[in-house]
């Protein structure tokens, strides 16, 4: 017999204790940005990847590595230049001459965090190398292919003003993240406490509070989240909406050059159900779904020639939609 709302609500929280703890901890290093770690949290407790987008000194990395020493996993950052290779991510076959045999060399991916910095530096092969580790999860060397530890999340980085140098993703690596999330500038009074807790941010220690087996067990719990069949309504028309606009009465045919896929679908599904847990919730409400909708399809949504003409992001298209649809 499965659970009722309520028994799933209070086991939730009965394990969401902890959540307020690496907020405590994050508070020590990071001023403000808390929703861009509630989205993080949201994309590890879904099995997710994250594209992390801002201007250079918004502490992307710092955030990153700050989570990664929060959580009781192990960590690597991956600085991603124009000279790096394949082999330099997932390892490679070395040949002993003194043994005359080949062995393998892991490379630094086979860790549960990856910071993966200022990815779009990288060349095409080493972000195709990427792919099958991220979907996958799994990495073959010659001819071994060998299983990603659990969790196994990248947290990627880049730089949207800077295009010298860099490497657009290809959108079929764009789309294995599972949340685009943009980071803004902090308000000036946040922006002066970090003037004047420089010092202290620096050296501040922060404390492990959640392992990778409660992760695995949050995980589990978050599957067990009650979803309406209007909730699942209302995601599907969202994601329908930007692949035919028309059906739903929206003029942005012009304005949108491909919608979304089935993964945007199955991606905001879960990123709901993890957004309830955040909240301490046993079941999706619409809040929850609009709350992440756009993390999760920023990306995911094309837009045409003629609305970047029209100054048109895909983040107002998305927004266009969900004035017009109707919330159950």
């Amino acid at each position: 017999m499965e659970k009722s709302i309520q028994e799933i609500t209070e086991a939730i929280q009965g394990e969401s204790a902890f959540i307020a703890d690496i907020y405590r901890e994050f508070d020590k290093v990071i001023i403000g940005q808390r929703s861009v770690l509630e989205k993080i949290l949201i994309s590890v407790f879904s099995n997710g990847h994250v594209l992390l987008e801002g201007v250079p000194g918004l502490a992307k990395t710092l955030i990153v590595s700050t989570l990664s020493k929060i959580i009781d996993c192990s960590f690597k950052r991956i600085q991603f230049t124009p000279d790096l290779l394949p082999a330099d991510i997932v390892g490679t076959t070395i040949y002993n001459p003194k043994t005359m045999e080949f062995s393998q060399k892991k490379g630094p991916i086979f860790h549960n965090i990856i910071l993966g910095d200022e990815i779009n530096r990288a060349p095409a092969k080493v972000q195709s190398a990427l792919l099958e580790a991220m979907q996958e999860r799994q990495v073959t060397i010659g001819d071994t292919t060998h299983p990603l530890p659990v969790p196994f999340v990248v947290l990627a980085t880049q730089n949207p003003i800077e295009q010298e140098g860099t490497y657009p993703l290809p959108e079929a690596q764009v789309d294995r993240f599972f949340m685009k999330i943009k980071i803004n500038y902090p308000d000036l009074k946040e922006e002066k406490v970090i003037m004047d807790s420089q010092s202290r941010i620096t050296t501040a220690a922060v404390a492990k509070v959640i392992t990778a087996d409660a992760i695995a067990r949050v995980q589990r719990i978050i599957d067990t989240i009650y979803v309406d069949e209007k909730a699942k309504d209302y995601i599907l028309q969202i994601v329908s909406a930007t692949r035919n606009p028309e059906k739903y009465n929206l003029d942005l045919k012009t304005m949108i050059a491909y919608g979304a896929s089935p993964r945007a679908s199955i991606s905001l599904f879960q990123a709901a159900k993890a957004h309830a847990f955040m909240q301490r919730k046993g079941f999706v409400s619409p809040e929850d779904i609009k709350s992440v909708v756009m993390d999760v399809l920023r990306h995911r949504v094309a837009i045409s020639y003629q609305a970047e003409a029209e100054g048109l992001s895909a983040e107002d298209i998305i927004q266009k939609i969900l004035d017009a649809l109707i919330v159950p």
